[in-house]
């Protein structure tokens, strides 16, 4: 039996050895998870012993990671579609039908009928004949237009001279409102007249004119007979239109236009006043279409009035008994809308006058006053 000097000796050697077993065991068992079985300690006195370590694995299985649930998709509408103004009908209607070219080689389908169109079928090839040549066709010869309608003639009764004022009421495209007073004077000798019309808005204690206009010339049997209508306008030069009955032309100094100058012509000054006479000669008249060719200050144009009715207006003078006549606006010759209220009690007088511009500005004169004016007769 060894003594105890030499067994102690032997532990010493043995004991880095069971501090590397451990520190492996301690490794394993945190990264791989395994469970060593260790034997009983030794006695004091025994043999050395010599260790094993068996790595047992580990009874539960690992659980498998679960796999992952792949989150729902949110649903997402679809983008709003933008608004499209629906497309005027002169542009989706042509105006004849050779402005449409049909496309050759498609066959139309019942909209809404949910059949598929039938798929294209190849032709044989074949020889093919050759196509008989048809005759030309001449085209046909144009049609002359049909020839204008004569001018409708009117039964005139002048009207007595008179001055009349009326209160003016602008409201221009933006919203602003002007107020203000315009005057329609005129004078009738035996075979001559002279009117004149201004119009202007109140500016502080001022009164400001914004358009001036005269008109010269001689009565007829058709009423007004204009020679010389000028035009002034606030901030641009006079204007001038001429007519010149001798040679049957209109004539204007602000253009190069000319005109051939039928019976009944008017301007933008006499234009109230001839609708009165035709009434005075005759209301019956006041029926139908009244075309007027007018002289403006550039161009000339037809005047077309109808009668919108019989209407009561209020006035400084009262309730007034009115014929409404109107001229709506006309594609092609002017984009305004005029109406005049003529009064039968009153010598069929103009007593309102509206302009309503295409940009939406209006102008209303209403009469205030009326003074018969025998100085010229």
């Amino acid at each position: 039996m060894p003594s105890a000097p030499i067994l102690l000796s032997r532990r010493r050697r043995l004991l880095p050895v069971a501090l590397v077993v451990l520190l492996h065991w301690i490794v394993l068992t945190v990264l791989q998870g395994v469970s060593p079985v260790l034997p009983h300690r030794a006695a004091s006195g025994d043999a050395p012993v010599t260790l094993v370590t068996q790595l047992l694995p580990v009874d539960a299985a690992p659980v498998p990671a679960p796999e992952p649930v792949p989150l729902p998709l949110p649903e997402v509408s679809p983008p709003p579609l933008p608004r499209v103004p629906p497309v005027p009908v002169e542009i989706a209607v042509p105006d004849q039908p050779g402005d449409i070219t049909p496309v050759t080689g498609a066959a139309p389908t019942a909209e809404g009928s949910g059949a598929a169109p039938a798929a294209p079928v190849e032709p044989t090839p074949a020889t093919p004949a050759p196509a008989p040549q048809a005759p030309p066709v001449s085209a046909p010869a144009p049609t002359a237009p049909p020839p204008a309608p004569e001018a409708r003639r009117y039964v005139v009764d002048m009207p007595p001279p008179a001055k009349i004022t009326l209160d003016v009421a602008r409201t221009d495209a933006d919203g602003t409102e002007w107020s203000g007073e315009a005057l329609l004077a005129w004078q009738l000798n035996a075979d001559s007249y002279r009117i004149q019309i201004e119009a202007g808005i109140r500016v502080v204690f001022a009164r400001v004119n914004l358009v001036v206009l005269k008109s010269e010339g001689a009565v007829a049997a058709t009423g007004f007979a204009p020679i010389t209508m000028t035009e002034k306008r606030r901030g641009r030069a006079m204007t001038a239109t001429h007519f010149d009955w001798g040679k049957s032309r209109i004539t204007f100094s602000a253009s190069q236009a000319s005109y051939e100058l039928p019976a009944g012509a008017q301007d933008k000054a006499s234009i109230p006043l001839q609708l009165a006479a035709i009434a005075r000669g005759d209301p019956k008249q006041l029926t139908g279409a009244i075309d007027i060719f007018v002289g403006e200050d550039r161009d000339a144009v037809v005047y077309r009035f109808t009668v919108v009715g019989q209407e009561e207006i209020d006035t400084k003078l009262g309730t007034l008994q009115t014929w409404h006549l109107t001229r709506p606006p006309q594609p092609g010759s002017y984009k305004s809308r005029l109406d005049i209220w003529l009064a039968p009690a009153h010598g069929w007088y103009p007593v309102r006058i509206r302009n309503s511009e295409a940009n939406g500005a209006v102008t209303t004169q209403t009469v205030n006053n009326i003074v018969l004016d025998h100085s010229g007769s």
